[in-house]
């Protein structure tokens, strides 16, 4: 079964998406992802002037939805759902002039980490965890995934995040910037809802105006000379036929050490 994404208005101009998933930890399918990215560009005709995502059943999301696809068809499915839906959804996120807020209620991994944030804040209950693993999976992360956690948290934090592949805590997250304020579990989502509540409130010209320009000013400074690009993105469709990178995710699953072969 597929997830979904709720949808609803809990405060005045506020709309707010919950990403529900609950057999798979809120694991990012192509509903999900095609919800989001839809919900987002159609904000604005709603009436919204925030928007709150966030996660049911005690979690935000535990990333791609790559685990039960079958070997024979794995690296067509998985490139499939990462380089299109996901990658709709990270950029309706990131091109909407509406201010956005991830409120993360559990544990946010992955692809999940990643949609948390391209929001412009992010909450966190105190007792989560938040985590990178393509090492542990064998994937190798897209050049602007890897961007914006450069652009968030800078790059030694970034590596220790990509190459030890670990979860850190909400406290250190908040100590990096990967989150804006912790709180606890209980009081995640009124401090989201106050905050883009706040949002919502503030003169729509100046928020539209300052996104735009911190948008392109992020753009400026790390645009790729296109063959190098190119290159980059080879290596990424690579992993994805990789021999690793299927025991890296059947390992994840099975919870196991896995086996890697370097091929």
């Amino acid at each position: 079964m597929a997830g979904e994404v709720l949808a609803d208005e809990p405060a005045d101009g506020v709309l707010r998406l919950t990403l529900s998933n609950p057999k798979k930890r809120n694991a990012l399918d192509h509903a999900m992802l095609d919800g989001i990215a839809q919900h987002v560009r159609g904000a604005e005709e709603r009436g919204a002037r925030a928007i709150v995502v966030t996660g049911a059943d005690g979690m935000f999301s535990s990333g791609y939805d790559i685990g039960d696809i079958p070997d024979d068809v794995f690296a067509v499915e998985a490139e499939k759902l990462v380089a299109h839906p996901f990658t709709a959804a990270l950029d309706a996120l990131d091109a909407t002039d509406l201010p956005t807020v991830a409120a993360l209620p559990g544990h946010t991994i992955g692809g999940g980490l990643e949609l948390a944030l391209c929001c412009d804040l992010r909450v966190a209950a105190e007792d989560i965890l938040l985590g990178m693993p393509p090492a542990k999976l064998g994937l190798v992360y897209s050049h602007t995934g890897l961007r914006r956690f450069i652009q968030a948290i800078g790059a030694p934090r970034t590596r220790e995040l990509f190459l030890l592949g670990r979860n850190v805590e909400a406290a250190t997250a908040e100590r990096w910037g990967l989150v804006n304020r912790v709180t606890a579990l209980d009081d995640v989502q009124a401090e989201a809802l106050m905050l883009a509540s706040e949002l919502a409130g503030n003169a729509p010209l100046s928020v539209r105006g300052n996104k735009r320009v911190l948008r392109e000013l992020l753009a400026a400074d790390v645009r790729l000379d296109a063959e190098v690009e190119r290159e980059l993105i080879a290596l990424r469709q690579a992993c994805f036929r990789s021999e690793d990178m299927q025991e890296g995710v059947r390992a994840f699953s099975e919870k196991r050490p896995a086996r890697w072969q370097g091929r």
